[in-house]
């Protein structure tokens, strides 16, 4: 492994409803925006960063909750990098009387919707999904057209968009875009490994994906569950970065829960100074991710 620094990007909060099982998921822009805090004080550098409905806790698009989190942590003076999603309206459930209409738990929407908060609130960094796949239980669909959308919308409010992949094909999509212009070159990619009808997490699948990424790409990856530390190696020791958080994994051995995100962060920078990486700050993130800084 190459000696360099190593970009830890934290999912505090994703979009399923696990607050039965774990209390220590943020729910409301005030505890998302701490668990930012407390994920950039164990060493993040940038946070990934959903909202919540306040009555369910489950998945939400609303402008008003990202704008407090956004507000929330600008005006706290951190030097984070701000990620937010651009996932949520994706999912479709066909109705058992007509797939044709969406059924119950469907969220599709326009793309204009998912990248509103974006453009309104202009983080630094903002996910891009490049995929049309079975995700566990439902589809999540991103057509090309609405990727086109989505990316000229993402380019013109300045901010630099990750590119979600979950397997060969969305790098390959992925690529076609930057050759149109859609998206903007160096590419930043994120590699999600063991998703249900995903690329599984294991060190063949991250080198698959990886030796199909553009010579000029910077890359990070993560797995989810049980896989989540092992693959914060297998990245690192690939030459890549690396992202932990309550979006992914809920523990941090068998049966023991996380206390938070900060505790998983931590455990991540170990990993990290173990296999002789140095943590990047939020500063040599900006610099290795080609962020100008002036959509903070």
């Amino acid at each position: 492994m190459a000696n360099r620094k190593t970009i830890i990007t934290c999912a505090v909060t994703g979009a399923g409803a696990y607050t039965q099982k774990m209390k220590a998921v943020p729910i409301t822009p005030a505890q998302i925006a701490a668990e930012c805090l407390a994920a950039a004080s164990a060493g993040a550098a940038v946070c990934h960063i959903h909202v919540r409905d306040l009555d369910h806790g489950g998945t939400s698009m609303e402008l008003e909750l990202y704008r407090e989190v956004v507000e929330r942590l600008r005006e706290s003076g951190t030097d984070l990098v701000l990620n937010l999603t651009t996932g949520a309206g994706a999912r479709y459930i066909p109705s058992a009387d007509d797939p044709l209409k969406p059924g119950k738990g469907s969220t599709l929407t326009s793309p204009e919707i998912r990248v509103r908060h974006v453009v309104e609130l202009k983080p630094e960094i903002c996910s891009l999904d490049i995929a049309t796949m079975n995700f566990g239980a439902h589809s999540i669909l991103n057509t090309p057209d609405h990727l086109r959308r989505m990316g000229a919308a993402i380019r013109e409010a300045g901010v630099k968009p990750e590119l979600e992949v979950f397997d060969i094909g969305h790098i390959d999509l992925a690529i076609r875009l930057i050759a149109e212009g859609v998206l903007a070159e160096p590419p930043f990619f994120q590699i999600c490994l063991g998703v249900p009808g995903g690329s599984p997490a294991t060190p063949e699948a991250l080198l698959a994906l990886k030796q199909f990424l553009p010579r000029d790409a910077v890359w990070g990856g993560f797995g989810i569950g049980s896989s989540s530390f092992p693959m914060v190696a297998q990245c690192v020791l690939a030459g890549g970065h690396v992202r932990v958080g309550l979006e992914d994994n809920l523990y941090m051995s068998r049966g023991v829960l996380a206390s938070g995100n900060a505790q998983l962060v931590e455990r991540a920078a170990h990993i990290v100074e173990l296999l002789g990486g140095e943590i990047a700050s939020p500063s040599e993130a900006r610099v290795i991710l080609g962020l100008s800084g002036e959509a903070r």
